[in-house]
């Protein structure tokens, strides 16, 4: 009998070391200084002027370019000054940047900002910065800055290029539409709850539509459906989230938006660390583990707590090993938040199987051998092996089978379809943490299976698979002859 477990808060990793701060200043009608006249210096006073600064230039000799930015700022205005800088030009300041050929021109003007209090910045020459600018993605007032510290910045830029890509210029509207709006989501007399359900629907809307300008329609709607929930907008919400086999690369763009917007994450052992990385960092994470033969926190107790979170207004993710509609007891957990009535999302996951298949090149299903693809567990709620399995089905020589929580049963299980029919030479194959660095493979026929498993150790979870598809992985790797394989 498996000793029960109470939940578990998993500490939040420590924050790593950084090269840099990132912060972001707000430099609306304060004045910076840019001393210097070259299209480095000009690109500087453009990207302050833009800010809101109101930029002095001071420059015996500015380049075209930087008197075509003066003549046409976009926004703050800049003043060109044609004339040497001197120490009392620093005087209210609020930032100050030089662009200088020499470091002895470089050296006299940052310590002349630091003398002043006023943080500097000399463009390409790291030694006399106090803090320095990145590549911009600017979807203002959302706006993305990328530093490699100085390191790389041809790397920044590429990243830069692929956020641009990745960022429909129409955000821009939905975040100036966010600032419009604010004023009037605090004015609609709604709850606190229900001003972050707004905010949810916001953002779940501007994110599908970011091609559509906002409108006040679009206010109206939110806040009418808001107002239409009722007293209901107190509770919190529960999603199921499919936290595939462990890659976290594998995690869907839907199950990383629930992660970054949860409360409170309840995880299972089976769940990846790594998954976890894309949660948000305040959101507590409680390990609420099921393990097979081992500590395992009861159903019971889940439910109660995840109902009980949501109920206090917390978005709570319930995060699943794989996809949490196949073997992960998703229905319990649903019908519990339904009987609670709280609103319930899913979100699928990739399951072990389909991890496990696409790592090793496998096809599930093959017009020339496998023409059916069977779930099934290797055990019941008791933990013994399930009675009621379709042993014909299991000993389908055109059926792919994959096994999931095989390993205290699978002995029986085996000698049990083979007593049914099933070829005792059926290629077979059981793979450990499937996906993950460490993952590990053992290929043999299904009468050697068991023997060969043992003898790898294989570290959990594990999940086996049988029929013919099977062999093509086993000629595919190392280990064909079933010995350990790491991925």
């Amino acid at each position: 009998m498996a000793a029960d477990r109470t939940p578990t808060e998993a500490r939040p990793a420590r924050m790593e070391p950084l090269a840099r701060l990132p912060v972001f200043l707000g430099l609306e009608d304060k004045r910076a200084v840019v001393v210097g006249g070259s299209a480095a210096a000009a690109w500087k006073a453009e990207l302050l002027s833009a800010a809101g600064a109101l930029v002095d230039v001071y420059a015996e000799m500015p380049s075209d370019e930087l008197l075509l930015i003066a003549g046409d700022p976009p926004k703050g205005a800049i003043s060109i000054h044609r004339r040497a800088f001197t120490d009392e030009d620093l005087k209210g300041a609020a930032i100050a940047i030089g662009a200088f050929d020499d470091d002895e021109a470089a050296f006299i003007f940052a310590r002349s900002a630091r003398v002043a209090g006023v943080p500097v910045n000399v463009i390409d020459k790291p030694a006399f910065c106090d803090f320095s600018f990145g590549a911009i993605v600017n979807r203002s007032p959302l706006v993305i800055g990328i530093s490699t510290d100085g390191a790389a910045p041809v790397f920044a830029q590429a990243i830069r290029a692929k956020l641009e890509a990745l960022l429909p210029q129409g955000f821009a509207a939905w975040a100036a539409a966010a600032h419009r709006w604010r004023a009037g989501v605090k004015a609609s007399g709604l709850p606190f709850a229900g001003r972050r359900k707004f905010w949810q629907l916001f953002t779940a809307h501007a994110v599908t539509h970011a091609g559509s300008a906002p409108s006040q329609a679009d206010f109206d709607r939110f806040i009418a459906e808001v107002k239409g929930v009722g007293q209901a907008v107190e509770n919190g919400t529960v999603t199921l989230v499919g936290a595939g086999p462990g890659d976290p690369e594998l995690l869907t763009l839907r199950a990383v938006r629930a992660l970054q917007s949860a409360d409170v994450i309840l995880f299972d052992d089976l769940v990846s660390r790594d998954v976890l990385d894309f949660a948000r960092r305040e959101a507590r994470k409680l390990l609420v583990g099921k393990t097979g033969f081992g500590p395992s926190c009861k159903q019971d107790d889940i439910n109660t707590l995840m109902v009980g979170l949501a109920k206090q207004g917390k978005r709570v993710v319930r995060l699943k090993g794989g996809d949490p509609m196949i073997f992960g007891r998703a229905g319990e957990e649903l019908e519990a938040c339904q009987a609670a009535g709280l609103a319930v999302e899913v979100v699928p996951g990739i399951t072990a199987a389909q991890g496990a298949a696409a790592k090793l090149n496998l096809p599930l299903t093959d017009r020339g051998y496998a023409r059916k693809l069977q779930y099934v567990t290797g055990h019941a709620k008791d933990g013994k092996l399930p009675d009621d399995l379709d042993w014909r089905a299991l000993a389908d020589p055109t059926a792919t089978t994959a096994i999931y929580m095989p390993t205290r049963t699978l002995e029986q299980l085996l000698a049990k379809a083979t007593a049914e029919g099933l070829d005792p030479t059926t290629p077979a194959l059981a793979i450990a943490r499937a996906t993950r660095p460490d993952q590990a493979v053992v290929t043999a026929p299904v009468r050697e299976l068991v023997a060969r498993m043992q003898a790898a150790q294989l570290p959990g979870p594990v999940l086996v698979m049988l029929g013919q598809i099977t062999a093509a992985a086993a000629a595919a790797l190392p280990d064909a002859a079933g010995q350990r394989q790491r991925g």
